[in-house]
């Protein structure tokens, strides 16, 4: 999933090398935590929150086959 979600954020971001994606597991859920660099946060949230919910929607789509715990994503800097 972490591959997934890099292989889509790198290419929206100035600062590729400085995407890190941080996972925190337990019994019932699953949260990657997405740290991109400051300037690049808007253009990973987007306009109203358009590109950020596109990138939880295709990775909601991808866990729901892959695993049965909830899964979040998390977009930090």
């Amino acid at each position: 999933m972490k591959q997934l979600i890099e292989t889509i954020v790198k290419p929206l971001v100035d600062y590729p090398d400085e995407v890190r994606i941080e996972t925190d597991e337990n019994e019932s859920r699953i949260v990657y935590k997405l740290f991109v660099h400051p300037e690049d946060r808007g253009k990973v949230i987007g306009k109203q929150g358009r590109v950020a919910k596109a990138i939880r929607t295709i990775v909601y789509s991808a866990a729901s086959g892959y695993h049965k715990k909830k899964t979040y994503v998390d977009i930090l800097d």
